[in-house]
Order: structure tokens, then C-alpha cells, then sequence
């Protein structure tokens, strides 16, 4: 503790461990510190399935149609990663024209836009454009380019259709989903992040409380735990270590649904992501459904873990989320849990504390990243560089060893 490092992260969630990997390989000298005796904060997994009884205040032991407790990994947010030929899933000729366009647009190639300024047209306009269904508007916009709200209609273009190639271009990759999950539950990837930041020299401190933020003359310098004091230039966070540079901006209901059966209509699908759009059950908010099971160790043999999420937009939120609910049905066991959104007051670089913003209730990463992304830039006052990243990397293992 008693030492000085150029960032000190507080918290082990999957942003704060993503960052602190990208800095220890950027070079700096981390100090990685969680006030929990486990890595994974709000998104850690649960195991054994006892534990998740034990958490959500439910007295009674899991039956024995559950399997073996140690067999579950359940995530508390769940959350799919996006990997990186949408022609054959799709019948309509005039979607058809339109996908072609967004496959074949390159923004340094005006030859490309068919008429369409990227920086002025509204992605409204476009659809408008290739003549496109209100239903085929509400799945492009909400399920390929993952917006939450309808805002984006009005705003260029250009954005969109870079949503919707990252889309397409991670379907192909891997053939049958744009989605990466890894195997025992998402509480892998703090961890896998974790020791990334290690291996560049990162120092890692569990069950380690964090007694004050010491700040002098409006700045950071410093963490205080149990007498000692680890100095620093920045500090990053989740909203938990510092509840007076954060301010609550919403609410997510969330149902962790135990399953013996695949979701109906899903072809049997092993895992699957869900998304009602906002407009099709009248809310202001989309509801999310994200499905794994067994065939990702993170289930007894046999089942199925379906988590719903939304917004909470009413003082009823569990008949907001009744919707999804009734696609799972019938439910062997579920878990409703309510978690507070927060996000900073400011951008931190006056104090040079930059906390991250809670997790929504989306089933992807896309505004996980973009927070790693923002406070990234904000720290460093530079864009995030993913190629320069492997390139480090490679200088330090390798190609063939990562």
C-alpha cells in the first residue's frame, strides 16, 4: 500500500478490470482494489445454485430436479459479447436492397452512398428510402444496431449503418451468432482481465476495505485502507466508492428464471438473446431476454437460465416485465431483483476521479464499451487503440502465444 502508482481502480466489474488491463499494458502502475473477497462486483457469477437461494433471501434448498449446486454459474447481469451470411435470414427483396447497401457503404467511397449523405441524412430518411416496414424498422434499429430508444430516427446516418456492419460482420465470423459468451458464466472475464493487468505488473487486492478518497487541494492523490495510504495520479471506480460524484438516473428490474426447456419458437436453441422493442409493448424502454444453459457450464444438465430485464418506467415494474415472462413460461424458479443506475457528476478531470456508470439493462456490452471507451479517453486524452494494443502485446509474447 504504501507506495505511489499512476492509476489506482477500485472495484473489480468487468469495466473497471477492462481498464485496468489496458493501462498495465499501456505501461502504468496499477493498484487494483476491491472491498469484496471476489472478482466480478455487479457482474459476477454465482456459484453454487445454494448461494443464489441464499441471496435473494429464499430459506428453502434447491430441489433435487436442480442438479448438483456446483454445476451453476449464474450471472447476475447478464450481458452477450459481440464478435465482430445475413442475406440467408432474411426473404423480403426490399430489406434485402437495403442490407446490400449497409454491406457494401464504405464512408471513404462517395460512390457508395447511393444518394445518401452519411453526416446529414437521418437514419429515418434511409428507411424511408428502401421503402422499409415499421416491424423491419423496430428489428434493425433495436436488434441489429442495439438502440434502446427510437432518438437515434432522427440522428445521421452514419452511426447506424456502422452498427449494423459491426453486426453483420461479426455474424459472419462465426456463422450462427454475432454473440460470444464464455463458457462458466460472464464472472470469467473480469478475472481473464484480471490477469492480463498482472502480467504487465498490476497489483491486485481483495477483500480489502476502502476507508477514504484522500484528495488534496481538489485532486486525488491517494486511497486510504485499514492506516495506510497507496498514493496515485487518477483514480477509477465503479459508482459505489464515491456516492457523492454520482447521481441515480433510473432503475432495472431484473428475473433470473430457472428453465427446464428451451425458450418456445427458438428452434431448440441452446442459448438466445431476446429483444422487444420498445414501440411493440407501448414503453419508452426496450425488454430484454438473455437465455444460456447446461451446454455453457453454467447449468445442471438439462436446463435453462433465461434472465428479463428492462427499465423500470412505472411503480409496477414486474408487470413491465411480464412480456418477456410469458415467452419463458412455465418457470421452475425465478429471482426478481431491482439495482439503481448511477452515473457521474462530471467527467473527473478536475479531480481526476473517473467513475463508471452502472450496467443498463441491455443483454450486450455496446454501452459497456462505449463507457470503457469514454473514461479511456478521459484519463489519457486519447482514443482507445485496440490495434496498438495487440501490437504491445505482441512485443511482449508474441503472436502465436496470446
Amino acid at each position: 500500500m504504501d507506495e505511489e502508482y499512476d492509476v489506482i481502480v477500485l472495484g473489480t466489474g468487468l469495466t473497471e478490470c477492462i481498464l485496468s488491463g489496458i493501462m498495465s499494458v499501456n505501461g502504468k502502475k496499477v493498484l487494483h482494489m476491491d472491498r469484496n473477497p471476489y472478482y466480478g462486483g455487479e457482474s459476477s457469477s454465482i456459484t453454487p445454485l445454494e448461494e443464489l437461494y441464499k441471496r435473494f433471501g429464499i430459506s428453502d434448498s434447491p430441489p433435487e430436479s436442480m442438479g448438483r449446486g456446483r454445476d451453476w454459474n449464474v450471472d447476475l447481469i447478464p450481458k452477450f459479447l459481440m464478435a465482430n451470411d445475413l442475406m440467408g435470414m432474411f426473404e423480403k427483396r426490399r430489406f434485402r436492397k437495403f442490407l446490400v447497401f449497409v454491406a457494401n457503404f464504405d464512408e471513404s467511397d462517395p460512390k457508395t452512398f447511393e444518394g445518401v449523405d452519411p453526416k446529414l441524412t437521418t437514419m429515418g430518411d434511409v428507411y424511408k428510402k428502401f421503402d422499409l416496414g415499421q416491424d423491419v424498422i423496430d428489428f434493425t434499429g433495436h436488434a441489429l444496431a442495439l438502440y434502446r430508444t427510437d432518438d437515434y430516427l432522427e440522428q445521421p446516418c452514419l452511426e447506424t449503418i456502422s452498427r449494423i456492419k459491426l453486426y453483420s460482420e461479426s455474424l459472419a465470423r462465426y456463422g450462427k451468432s454475432p454473440y460470444l459468451y464464455p463458457l462458466y458464466g460472464l464472472g470469467e472475464l473480469p478475472q481473464g482481465f484480471a490477469r492480463l493487468s498482472a502480467i504487465y505488473g498490476g497489483t491486485y487486492m481483495l477483500n480489502k476495505p476502502v476507508d477514504e478518497i484522500v484528495m488534496e487541494g481538489g485532486h486525488v492523490v491517494g486511497v486510504k485502507s485499514e492506516g495506510e495510504v497507496a498514493r496515485c495520479k487518477q483514480l477509477i471506480c465503479d459508482p459505489s466508492y464515491i456516492p457523492d460524484r454520482v447521481h441515480k438516473v433510473g432503475q432495472v428490474i431484473r428475473v433470473i428464471c430457472v428453465l427446464s426447456h428451451p425458450i418456445k419458437n427458438t428452434n431448440d436453441a441452446n442459448s438466445c438473446q431476446i429483444i422487444i422493442p420498445q414501440n411493440q409493448v407501448n414503453r419508452k424502454s426496450d425488454i430484454y431476454v438473455c437465455m444460456i444453459s447446461y451446454a455453457h457450464n453454467v447449468a445442471a444438465q438439462g436446463k435453462y437460465i433465461a434472465i428479463a430485464s428492462t427499465t423500470v418506467e412505472t411503480s409496477d415494474p414486474e408487470a413491465e416485465i411480464e412480456p418477456a415472462l410469458e415467452l419463458l413460461e412455465p418457470i421452475d424458479q425465478k429471482f426478481v431483483a431491482f439495482s439503481d443506475m448511477y452515473e457521474p457528476i462530471d467527467d473527473g478531470t478536475e479531480s481526476q476521479i473517473f467513475a463508471s456508470r452502472s450496467y443498463d439493462a441491455t443483454t450486450h456490452f455496446e454501452t459497456t464499451c462505449n463507457d470503457i471507451k469514454d473514461i479511456y479517453k478521459r484519463t489519457t486524452g486519447s482514443d482507445f487503440d485496440f490495434e496498438n494494443m495487440k501490437r504491445k502485446q505482441n512485443d511482449v509474447f508474441g503472436e502465436d502465444e496470446q
